[in-house]
């Protein structure tokens, strides 16, 4: 037990830098995966590995870039899962001579976060890390764990590959149709509190999370009655955010509905299989590049 005094003060440390850093590593999570609600996943499974690591972490090394690289590999992970990892990527530079193209000006870096999805994930780190973040070379090459040559060479492509780009992200595709009709059923019967009709659209052993609340089973939280509590008026609706289908959650302010967070349902052989609230996690729809709710949906009660 001699040891819990110095953990102690880590874990406090931890949690001070998580709290400010929370939105950042977010911002960088969902540009790496291309949607905000997989790069929220991303952070999440990120911090939940840093914490493992925490007792062994080294206290003369800041903690910021310790997690950001965490969180880069979990995206590298998350990237290789979907298949969308390149040969390319493995190209090894010995030159540390380069001539590179301008970086974006501050006026279009915005604009560039949402276009680096036709990157390959290096080029992605890297233009994400340099130009948007204000990462050093040096800075950069720590955290994608490449030499310097192999860092100026991804920016080199990167940018010239962006600068030959039209000016707006590829969107994901429309959800199913089945899908669709599910998450109408949902919105529909969640706004009536029809708690009773939402269980025939979920199966019997659905997982529910809560983002940095709960974690299980569906049936073992009172997840429909802390909606059925709330004193604010709040409704849902289905809505698209950076294109893809979901639920968002609205709340009544200002004399009209806005949209405060949003919620995932992932849908197997036409049942609901799990539902994921991101109701704590006001940095996700900050971070994104769009965010569509229909006028009805805004207008009626």
């Amino acid at each position: 037990m001699q040891n819990s005094g110095p953990f102690e003060a880590r874990y406090l440390a931890f949690l001070e830098t998580i709290t400010n850093l929370r939105p950042t590593l977010h911002r960088y999570c969902s540009r790496m995966t291309g949607s905000v609600i997989d790069g929220e996943d991303v952070v999440q499974n990120a911090l939940f590995q840093a914490f493992r690591k925490l007792d062994s972490y080294n206290d003369s090394l800041p903690l910021k870039p310790w997690l950001f690289r965490i969180a880069h590999n979990c995206c590298i992970d998350y990237l290789r899962h979907r298949e969308v990892w390149r040969e390319a990527e493995a190209e090894v530079v010995t030159s540390n001579i380069f001539t590179l193209p301008e970086p974006p000006g501050p006026a279009v870096g915005r604009a560039v976060e949402y276009l680096v999805l036709a990157l390959p994930p290096m080029e992605r780190a890297c233009i994400l890390a340099k130009d948007v973040f204000d990462y050093s070379i040096e800075e950069t090459s720590e955290l994608v764990d490449s030499s310097i040559g192999g860092v100026k060479a991804a920016l080199h492509r990167g940018r010239a590959k962006l600068a030959s780009l039209p000016g707006s992200p590829r969107l994901p595709d429309a959800p199913d149709p089945g899908v669709r009709r599910i998450l109408d059923l949902y919105v529909e019967r969640f706004n009536r509190r029809d708690w009773d009709g939402l269980r025939e659209l979920i199966s019997a052993d659905a997982r529910l999370r809560v983002a940095d609340r709960f974690a299980g089973r569906l049936s073992e939280s009172p997840y429909f009655s802390r909606y059925e509590k709330m004193k604010q008026p709040w409704r849902m609706a289905v809505g698209e955010v950076d294109g893809a289908a979901t639920i968002v959650a609205l709340q009544l302010a200002e004399g009209g509905w806005k949209p405060v967070s949003v919620v995932r349902l992932d849908v197997s052989a036409g049942q609901i299989v799990s539902i994921t609230d991101y109701t704590h996690c006001p940095w996700l729809l900050q971070a994104a590049a769009a965010v569509h709710v229909s006028r009805e949906a805004r207008e009626s009660y």
